[in-house]
C-alpha cells in the first residue's frame, strides 16, 4: 500500500481511489463516534484537504492513515467547537467496528457483542479512552501514529486503550453473569449505561464478528 501512496502522490487516480477505500470505513466509523451524523460531511472536508495536501505528505502508509486520521479529527474537533458541547453520536449499528485487532486480547471480547452495544459500552468510557480505543481497534493504528493524531505520548495511548478494554471486557462480563441471573429469574437484562453517546440505543443485532 506504501506504493499507492507514492503513486498517488504523482497523480495516479486509480492509486487514490484505492487508498480512500482501504482508509474511508475505519475513518467514517471513528468520525461517526466523535459528531455523529455529520460524519460523512466532516470526511468529506478531510478528504478534500488530503488530496490538496497529498503532495506534502511524507511517509508510507501507516503514515498516510494517521495522517487521514488526524485531518479527520481536527475537522470534527473544529465543528464540536463551533457547537460548544461534547461530543455525540447517533450512530447506525451497521457503522461501527468490523473486528477487533488481533493483538488487543480484550478487544476481542467485542466481537461477542452486537454493535448497538459494543458502542454503548466505549461511549460509557472516558473521552480519553474511548479515543485510544478507537483509534487502535477502529482505525487500527499503532500506538505511535494514534499518538500523534491525539497529540499524546505513546505511552499514554497504550495506557488508555489497555484501560478502557479492560474496562470493556469487564463491563462484557458483568452484563453476562447479569444475563445468566435474569435467565434464571425469568427477568430481562439492564441495557448498558450510555454516558458519552445520548444518541445510542442498544438493541439486538447481529455480533460484529459476523459483520464482514
Amino acid at each position: 500500500m506504501s506504493d499507492q501512496v507514492r503513486a498517488a502522490q504523482q497523480g495516479d487516480e486509480a492509486a487514490f481511489r484505492t487508498l480512500f477505500r482501504a482508509v474511508q470505513p475505519g475513518l467514517l466509523r471513528y468520525l461517526t463516534v466523535l459528531v455523529g451524523e455529520d460524519a460523512e460531511d466532516v470526511a468529506s472536508e478531510a478528504w478534500l484537504q488530503i488530496t490538496r495536501d497529498l503532495g506534502s505528505f511524507s511517509g508510507d502508509f501507516d503514515g498516510f492513515r494517521g495522517w487521514a486520521a488526524t485531518i479527520g479529527r481536527n475537522r470534527a474537533m473544529d465543528l464540536l467547537r463551533s457547537r460548544r458541547r461534547q461530543p455525540r453520536s447517533s450512530v447506525p449499528v451497521e457503522s461501527l467496528l468490523d473486528r477487533p485487532s488481533a493483538e488487543d486480547t480484550e478487544g476481542a471480547a467485542l466481537a461477542t457483542v452486537g454493535t448497538a452495544e459494543a458502542l454503548a459500552l466505549i461511549a460509557g468510557l472516558s473521552r480519553d479512552q474511548a479515543e485510544a480505543v478507537l483509534l487502535r481497534v477502529v482505525m487500527e493504528l499503532d500506538a505511535d501514529e494514534a499518538a500523534r493524531v491525539l497529540g499524546k505520548r505513546a505511552g499514554a495511548v497504550r495506557m488508555a486503550a489497555h484501560r478502557g478494554l479492560r474496562k470493556l471486557a469487564s463491563l462484557l462480563e458483568q452484563q453476562e453473569a447479569g444475563r445468566r441471573g435474569n435467565a434464571r429469574g425469568g427477568g430481562r437484562p439492564k441495557p448498558p449505561e450510555n454516558n458519552f453517546a445520548p444518541g445510542v440505543t442498544p438493541t439486538t443485532v447481529s455480533t460484529l464478528k459476523d459483520m464482514r
